[in-house]
C-alpha cells in the first residue's frame, strides 16, 4: 500500500529563529509571513523548540502582571528583552519525512499541535508541516482516488482484476458495488480501502459466492510423523 509522505507535503523553505532571536524579531517574523509559528534552532540547525504567537502573548501577559504588582522602582523584564529560547515550548514536537501524513495527522492531534517541524536523522530541519499541508489529503481528485483502490488496493494488493467490483467516489466517499469471490475478502476489500489517503468514508455493497467464513479449518495431525 502507498501513502502519502511527509516529505510530500511538507514545506522546505522554513521560517525560523535562533535561541537568541529576540522577542520582537520574532514576533515580525511570524507578522511578515502570516504564520502562527517558527522552529527555534541552534548553531547547527538542529530543532531545539518551537515559538508561536501563544507562547508570545503569554510571556507578554506574565510580563504585564509582573509590572502591575512589583514595587516602584524595581526592574522589570520587558518582552522586548526576551529572546526565542526562553519564550519557545521545548522540546519540540518533530516528525521525519518518510513518516507518513496520517502518522503526522495523528502526532499533531495528540500533541496538540498546528505545525511540526520536520527533521533528518540528526534533528536538522529539512522542512515544516503543518495543519493546512494535511488537510490537502481531503481534497484529492475523486478520480484520483478512485484510481488508487483500483490499481493499490485491488490489483496489487489483493491480486484481483480492475473490474472486480464497480467503484463511484464522490467528494472523497467511496461506494464498492458486486460480488468477490469469497466472503473473507469483503472486510479486506473495506479496510484497505479505507486506509487509502484522501478516502474521507466507505460504503459497501457487497456479496460473495462463497462463504468461506463457514469453512472449518484442516484438521492438526494428533500423531507424531510416521517412521
Amino acid at each position: 500500500m502507498k501513502h502519502i509522505k511527509v516529505g510530500d507535503l511538507m514545506t522546505d523553505e522554513v521560517v525560523s529563529a535562533l535561541a537568541d532571536t529576540t522577542f520582537k524579531e520574532v514576533a515580525k517574523l511570524l507578522a511578515q509571513h502570516d504564520i502562527t509559528g517558527l522552529p527555534v534552532l541552534d548553531a547547527e540547525d538542529r530543532v531545539i523548540g518551537v515559538v508561536s504567537e501563544s507562547d508570545l502573548l503569554n510571556r507578554q501577559g506574565a510580563a504585564a502582571l509582573i509590572e502591575r504588582d512589583t514595587v516602584e522602582g524595581a526592574a522589570v523584564p520587558e518582552p522586548a528583552t526576551f529572546t526565542a529560547g526562553e519564550v519557545m515550548s521545548a522540546p519540540a514536537v518533530t516528525v521525519r519525512a518518510d513518516e507518513t501524513a496520517a502518522e503526522a495527522a495523528r502526532l499533531m492531534s495528540r500533541r496538540g499541535v498546528e505545525r511540526l517541524p520536520v527533521v533528518d536523522e540528526e534533528d536538522r530541519l529539512v522542512g515544516i508541516v503543518t495543519r493546512r499541508d494535511l488537510l490537502r489529503l481531503f481534497l484529492r481528485p475523486d478520480s484520483e482516488i478512485r484510481r488508487r483502490v483500483i490499481e493499490d488496493v485491488l490489483t496489487d494488493t489483493m491480486g484481483l482484476g480492475a473490474d472486480a467490483v464497480e467503484i463511484h467516489v464522490v467528494d472523497g466517499i467511496v461506494t464498492l458495488q458486486g460480488t468477490l469471490e469469497r466472503q473473507s475478502q469483503i472486510p479486506v476489500l473495506i479496510r484497505l480501502t479505507e486506509r487509502l489517503d484522501g478516502v474521507v468514508a466507505v460504503a459497501a455493497q457487497l456479496t460473495a459466492r462463497v462463504d468461506d467464513s463457514l469453512l472449518a479449518p484442516p484438521e492438526r495431525a494428533t500423531h507424531g510423523m510416521p517412521w
